[in-house]
């Protein structure tokens, strides 16, 4: 009896499942059966595909959407990305993914050009582009101190001293406070006042504690802060709290005393504004009484010219026109112009309020003065009728914490 022989086919590599089973014959004489030879088939290569983003014709791409490109079936051998005759800069990700490093710019056409590779090695390349948006205006980012000077980053400030951003045009506001991002250690809450569409302060219920470090970021590139504005660019800084000094100056007691980290240092007798008032030569009511409540120090002088001419009174013949000249270790706390300073011909220093609304020392206080106040420190006027508007300087501690912005 003639027996069948097995046959053993071996593994045929990765299409070994797809190979199909030899057909046996048997020969005229009756010999040995013999297979018929199998046909080697493998499948299709699967088509590598790449996805990009942004999509190949986005417009109006914010410029910090990262680029991507991530490959299916395949493996991502390399990725270029240009703009013009630069490039962008990118790396590959754990997961195979490349990715751009940096931001890019408004207005731009980018071109990214991405090989990969199939299952069999075999490399192909994908072509795309698209456009980022090209806005209408931009807005710059400026921190101040105050209206006359701008914060500078790493210095050290009063306890006083709000957070002012400043914006080049007009912005959304709610657009423009998502933007924003500030960090306080010790970590403290605080609320957003608009002095303006362009300017917008923080602060927190108190003064700050000594030892406050602040930042402040601005995550304003890429960003719509209005119908057609966006952020020119992020910007960010810091300042430090190192200690907490409050100045209590009283229109009866006509003291001033001087707190640094709720201990007394200083006594100091004064002479405030006389009360009353006149009318400027636009018909404006001027008041002489120095304003109420806390004031924050804005600058410092060592010698200013001060006349009546500056808010109002400039003609001679009025008998409350003057012209001062010269006048020594000036501490500027309101923008109408009231100061602490050095007054040496008034002898009612500590007995009666005899000044046009400053706040009248002698030259060694006021040389203290000057020497030891930092912008931002709190000088709170006590028992005047005349209240300091939040627009007076930075009067932003006169408004209560729960009425206060937003």
């Amino acid at each position: 009896m003639i027996q069948r022989r097995k046959v053993i086919i071996g593994t045929l590599g990765v299409a070994a499942a797809a190979t199909a089973a030899g057909c046996t014959s048997r020969d005229s004489k009756g010999g040995t059966d013999w297979v018929e030879p199998v046909a080697n088939i493998e499948p299709p290569v699967a088509p590598v595909k790449l996805n990009v983003t942004p999509v190949s014709g986005t417009k109006d791409v914010s410029p910090v959407t990262p680029i991507t490109v991530a490959v299916e079936e395949g493996t991502l051998q390399s990725v270029t990305v240009t703009v013009g005759k630069a490039k962008v800069e990118g790396a590959l990700q754990v997961d195979g993914t490349w990715k751009s490093t940096e931001d890019l710019d408004y207005g731009k056409t980018y071109k990214v050009v991405a090989t990969a590779a199939d299952s069999k090695g075999v490399a192909s390349e994908h072509t795309s582009s698209f456009a980022t948006v090209n806005p209408k205006n931009v807005a710059k980012i400026t921190f101040q101190a105050n209206a006359m000077t701008s914060l500078k980053t790493g210095q050290t400030y009063g306890a006083g001293q709000p957070v002012i951003v400043a914006f080049s045009r007009a912005v959304n506001k709610a657009a423009a406070e998502k933007a924003i991002e500030i960090t306080t250690s010790p970590s403290v809450d605080g609320k957003f006042y608009w002095k303006d569409d362009k300017t917008v302060h923080w602060r927190p219920a108190k003064y700050w504690a000594a030892g406050t470090r602040v930042k402040v970021k601005v995550n304003a590139f890429g960003v719509k802060l209005g119908k057609t504005v966006y952020g020119a660019k992020n910007a960010s800084t810091s300042f430090d709290v190192r200690r907490q000094l409050i100045a209590i100056s009283d229109n009866r007691t006509h003291m001033t005393k001087v707190y640094i980290n709720g201990k007394l240092v200083r006594s100091m007798k004064s002479s405030l504004g006389k009360g009353g008032g006149t009318t400027g030569a636009n018909g404006e009511r001027i008041s002489y009484w120095t304003t109420g409540g806390p004031h924050v120090v804005l600058g410092r002088l060592r010698t200013h010219t001060m006349t009546s001419a500056s808010y109002g009174v400039s003609d001679p013949k009025d008998p409350n026109y003057y012209v001062s000249e010269d006048i020594e270790y000036c501490t500027r706390i309101s923008y109408s112009g009231e100061y602490l300073h050095a007054a040496p011909w008034n002898g009612s220093l500590g007995r009666a309020n005899l000044s046009h609304g400053c706040i009248n020392l002698s030259t060694s206080d006021a040389k203290w003065v000057y020497e030891n106040f930092l912008i931002g420190d709190i000088v709170d006027v006590k028992n005047s009728p005349r209240e300091l508007q939040i627009g007076n300087g930075l009067g932003d501690w006169t408004v209560p914490f729960d009425k206060y912005g937003r």
